[in-house]
């Protein structure tokens, strides 16, 4: 279906998009580059609480997920750095995000969640790091099971035919032993009749 097909084209785009807009919040931040902090064009001070440490998980977050290097970790971290933005700085100012300017930190939180449960999607750098060393290794574990049957059946193969060919010469000087043995006394030949007469004790 259509709808399949495109499925992780458009995860990875929404992923690219969101990875690169938080960046570069951070960026701005950290180096005062596009307008630094709040357009002032001033930076966080190091290490200021919780300014400076916020603007790093953006900036190290969301370059991570613009990549799709560690993609669930860094936007986990990242989901979680926004909440704790909301509720520390935006929701004691009031209970609704469109009073207490929290929609953003509310978006990139579900933004970021959401990848962090779905994935990278088709294109990212944990796909191409992480679909070569899968498909090796199962390659490689596929081999060593058919080696490892190979061996195994070769092996009980040979060891119940060595006991075949031990077994075969005793069997047959042992049948051919009993065969030429003769009887015992008082024992009769197979297959001779008797036609002695017993003795009739008397009445």
């Amino acid at each position: 279906m259509l709808s399949s097909r495109l499925s992780g084209p458009v995860l990875s785009a929404f992923r690219v998009v969101v990875g690169l807009l938080f960046a570069c919040h951070g960026a701005a931040s950290l180096f005062g580059v596009l307008g630094g902090v709040r357009g002032t064009g001033a930076t966080v001070r190091f290490p200021a609480w919780p300014g400076w440490w916020a603007a790093a998980i953006e900036f190290a977050g969301g370059s991570l997920v613009l990549l799709g290097l560690f993609t669930r970790w860094a936007a986990l971290v990242c989901s979680g750095a926004m909440a704790y933005a909301y509720f520390t700085v935006h929701q004691p100012r009031s209970l609704w995000p469109l009073n207490n300017g929290g929609e953003l930190a509310v978006l990139y939180c579900w933004s970021f969640l959401t990848i962090a449960v779905l994935g990278a999607g088709a294109w990212s750098l944990d796909g191409l790091f992480s679909s070569p060393t899968v498909a090796a290794a199962g390659k490689w574990r596929d081999d060593a099971a058919r080696t490892l049957h190979r061996h195994g059946a070769q092996h009980v193969s040979e060891t119940l035919g060595g006991r075949r060919s031990r077994m075969a010469p005793s069997a047959v000087r042992r049948s051919s032993a009993g065969s030429s043995r003769p009887p015992h006394r008082g024992q009769r030949a197979a297959g001779r009749p008797s036609f002695r007469r017993t003795r009739r004790e008397p009445c």
